[in-house]
């Protein structure tokens, strides 16, 4: 790892408790940057601190505390997304939070502003995590902030241990079609590329879509993973119909299950599918499937290694 450079401005981690922050916080740590990351007052933040990241307190829903913790950062990168981490705040974080980090940063006259944002979102109002995050690409180009948005695919490694690790189990959990080719990702892939886009050859308020050589169905998927694990691996799908009809039953009283409802309809559209082009260019080859799901493989095994 390299030594982070004495007297360089900090690149502010939103989200860097987090498990895609916190990669993130390791990938920029071997970069050499200074590391700077917003955490809550009521956080433990001794970990970080450890290994020589500057703490922020804050809080997404307070304006106030981000641009304090933004002025004299060269960079910020978010990871902060309130629809996985849940909570009474989650709305707000993807709305409100999203909102004060642009106003922050505009104040605060950061370089660059780095959004985890997701693929298609601009396609998907019916999708409202999705949507957020487009709103959150918008304001920030409102107001002028010099940022780039990297549009990542379906997370593989939190699918193969939703309801169990998929190697213990011998089986994937997955909602909707299964013969669909989609786009995925790895955490530790784009991890790699937030922290490079800090300091990549990028246009102001380029959206950038993050993938791999191909998308492939959930089928595929099972198939490559047994494949490379040696072993049958099933995949446990539960159908579109039941799906949108919980989604539809649910309405305003659990809106995230009504909003994993529009998702699992837009994975099942066929159109949740990266162009991967500028990725390259900027970010060097494009993991393969075959690749990228072994490297899965072994990270599955090592997972419950002391």
């Amino acid at each position: 790892m390299s030594t982070p450079h004495a007297g360089t401005s900090p690149v502010l981690v939103v989200g860097a408790t987090g498990s895609l922050g916190g990669q993130v916080v390791d990938e920029l740590l071997k970069r050499g940057k200074n590391v700077r990351a917003l955490v809550r007052p009521a956080t433990d933040a001794g970990t970080l601190q450890n290994r020589g990241v500057e703490i922020a307190r804050g809080d997404m829903l307070d304006l106030g505390s981000l641009v304090a913790a933004m002025t004299g950062a060269d960079a910020v990168i978010t990871t902060a997304a309130g629809y996985t981490r849940g909570g009474k705040n989650a709305h707000a974080i993807d709305t409100l939070g999203n909102a004060n980090l642009a106003e922050a940063a505009a104040r605060a006259g950061v370089r660059r502003f780095v959004l985890t944002s997701i693929l298609t979102s601009d396609q998907t109002p019916g999708v409202t995590h999705f949507w957020h995050k487009k709103l959150a690409e918008d304001k920030l180009e409102l107001l002028g902030v010099p940022f780039v948005a990297l549009r990542p695919g379906a997370f593989l490694d939190q699918i193969a241990t939703m309801g169990g690790n998929a190697l213990d189990k011998g089986r994937l959990m997955w909602m909707g079609k299964t013969s669909v080719p989609l786009t995925f990702v790895l955490t530790s892939d784009l991890a790699a590329y937030l922290a490079a886009a800090v300091d990549a050859d990028v246009k102001r308020g380029e959206r950038i879509d993050i993938g791999w050589d191909r998308p492939v169905s959930v089928r595929e998927v099972a198939a490559l993973l047994g494949h490379a694990a040696g072993k049958t691996i099933k995949v446990r799908a539960v159908p579109s119909a039941i799906t949108r009809g919980a989604g539809a039953l649910a309405g305003s009283l659990l809106p995230m299950v009504k909003d994993m409802a529009a998702m699992s309809g837009w994975f099942d559209s066929g159109r949740y599918v990266a162009d991967t082009r500028r990725q390259a260019q900027l970010f060097g080859p494009v993991p393969t499937a075959e690749d990228a799901i072994t490297q899965l493989t072994t990270h599955l095994r090592n997972a419950h290694r002391p």
